[in-house]
């Protein structure tokens, strides 16, 4: 037989069998799935400030991977704790029941944060910071799901300076550790176990958090560089530990909790990530792991200074150089290919609406003032009482062992307060709880959201949302919690195993990054999921 054709057969048997290796591997699970989020990150930021990233953090994310530039979160209030919970369950506080950061609780009449639970203890220091735990989310995670189907093999690890953006995405089942600012240390609770872990101890016995003490938060570059910005003296922000909020920042020996408030709390954040990438064995067999990362200090510094300030510019700048160490560590540790990076925010935030007023823009300051003469209104109406019960996250708590003894109607006088809240100045609408109950839950516009954000078992009897521009708050730095984009248009990115490069501008809601992450893994869904998996990434 010619020589010619032996070498013809063999690259026809060949084929075939490269084809089913190439399809074997490319439908191997990664070993390492990192979730990331970053605390009140703008879609914006990453255009604003591309040109101060440098090739291997953000900008290597998008180039090489694929950004949906049109992700929302679909409910409001857009806050931190429903935002974490809302990721890592696919769905929204509707069904999970993380209604807040806290929320007023009908049963015992208190104020209840979001993973308090004082039947739980402190574990790795003496304060009282780790009395949590996730049982006041009422759904599996992606994380939960994962364990469950590796029978508890799966480790699921989530991190965070904030002990919410690291008890939710680690669910009911993983191992959760948070920045105690009383002492320094990465502490966690014993709903997770009566230790920690030697890794944890190990990396406690560092001291990093006095190093950071011992420093001055300084700018990157240059100021007159940082054009993407206001100037660095205005009337618009707060100061980190000084009264003048212009660079640098000096941090004081005895301020744990300035490190949070500055980069500072970012990196020591990278450094336990990458504490645990080295020593949990994270990727390092086939059964897939999820590390959660959750970025605090880019939201203390929003809220102090504003999205346009420099102080943020800066912040994001030293927040690149992270991610790219928390990459590079990745390739080297568990190996490219092997693991699969999504990015993304909890909510965003509000431009200072003090600087919307100087620059001719509405906007203003809504007066607390305005809801504690509401009782009164209600009073000229139905007489003497005690009618409303809480007033919290832009919510109306009614008394409703006053309207029963008074023999009122609850529907009546949740129509009347929230006719009368649109007197007050600032308020661009208010809905009463039994309307926002019979929309449908993939209703659109505003009312979509409110009702995608309220459970009927925790929420208050009215609603109320104010005009675009407006906030309660002082008139200095920023905040969010709205159901206006500058609050909910967030960045959403995947990078790395099996993803391909491109990006889309559909509108896609956050709630798709969990159900998403149960078809790649070919895994159940979280128990209350109502996104819809991203196809782009499942062709």
């Amino acid at each position: 037989m010619p020589l010619e054709l032996i070498s013809d057969m063999k690259r026809i048997l060949f084929l075939p069998l490269l084809f089913t290796i190439l399809s074997v591997s490319a439908q191997q699970k990664p070993k390492l799935i990192v979730g990331i989020i970053v605390d009140q990150m703008r879609q914006e930021y990453l255009y604003r400030f591309n040109e101060k990233f440098s090739d291997h953090g953000f900008k290597k994310l998008i180039n090489e991977g694929y950004m949906y530039k049109n992700a929302h979160f679909n409910y409001v209030p857009t806050y931190t704790a429903p935002g974490h919970a809302s990721v890592y369950t696919g769905t929204t506080p509707a069904i999970h029941g993380v209604i807040g950061n806290s929320w007023y609780d009908k049963e015992s009449k208190q104020n209840i944060y979001c993973a308090h639970d004082e039947s739980e203890s402190t574990v790795g220091s003496n304060s009282d910071n780790g009395h949590m735990s996730p049982r006041n989310l009422l759904t599996t995670t992606i994380g939960d799901e994962l364990r469950f189907s590796t029978q508890m093999r799966s480790k699921v690890i989530g991190l965070s300076i904030k002990d919410r953006g690291a008890i939710f995405p680690a669910g009911h089942t993983g191992e959760a550790f948070w920045y105690d600012k009383d002492t320094g240390d990465f502490i966690s609770s014993t709903y997770y176990s009566e230790q920690l872990p030697e890794w944890v101890k190990e990396f406690n016995n560092q001291n990093k958090a006095e190093n950071y003490l011992t420093q001055t938060w300084e700018p990157s570059a240059n100021l007159d560089t940082y054009i993407e910005s206001i100037n660095d003296e205005n009337e618009y922000e707060d100061g980190v530990g000084k009264d003048k909020a212009t660079f640098p920042y000096p941090m004081k020996k005895d301020g744990y909790w300035m490190v949070p408030a500055t980069p500072f709390g970012n990196e020591i954040l990278t450094d336990i990530s990458l504490a645990a990438i080295k020593n949990t064995s994270l990727g390092e067999d086939d059964i897939t792991d999820l590390l959660a990362i959750s970025f605090s200090s880019t939201d203390y510094v929003g809220h102090g200074f504003g999205p346009n300030s420099k102080e943020v510019e800066d912040t994001y700048i030293k927040l690149d150089k992270n991610i790219a160490t928390i990459i590079e560590t990745l390739d080297d540790e568990v190996g490219k290919g092997n693991y699969l990076i999504f990015l993304t925010a909890d909510h965003a935030v509000a431009e200072v609406p003090q600087l919307l007023i100087d620059s001719k823009v509405p906007a203003g300051y809504f007066d607390k003032k305005q809801l504690d003469k509401l009782n009164e209104a209600i009073e000229a109406k139905y007489g003497k009482g005690d009618w409303i019960e809480n007033v919290s996250n832009n919510q109306i708590f009614l008394n409703r062992k006053t309207i029963a003894s008074n023999n009122q109607n609850l529907i009546e006088i949740q129509n009347f307060v929230a006719d009368h809240l649109l007197l007050a100045k600032g308020v661009a609408r208010s809905y009463p709880a039994h309307l926002i109950n019979s929309i449908d839950y993939d209703a659109g516009g505003v009312k979509g959201l409110m009702a995608r954000g309220y459970n009927q078992k925790r929420s208050g009897d009215v609603i109320v949302e104010l005009e675009p521009g407006w906030m309660i708050r002082s008139s200095k730095g920023s905040t969010h919690g709205s159901a206006y984009t500058y609050d909910t248009h967030v960045p959403m990115i995947w990078y790395g195993a099996g993803v391909p490069v491109g990006e889309s501008v559909n509108y896609h809601p956050i709630t798709d990054i969990a159900p998403t992450l149960s078809m790649l893994l070919d895994i159940k869904l979280p128990n209350g999921a109502t996104g819809q998996p991203l196809t782009e990434l499942l062709k």
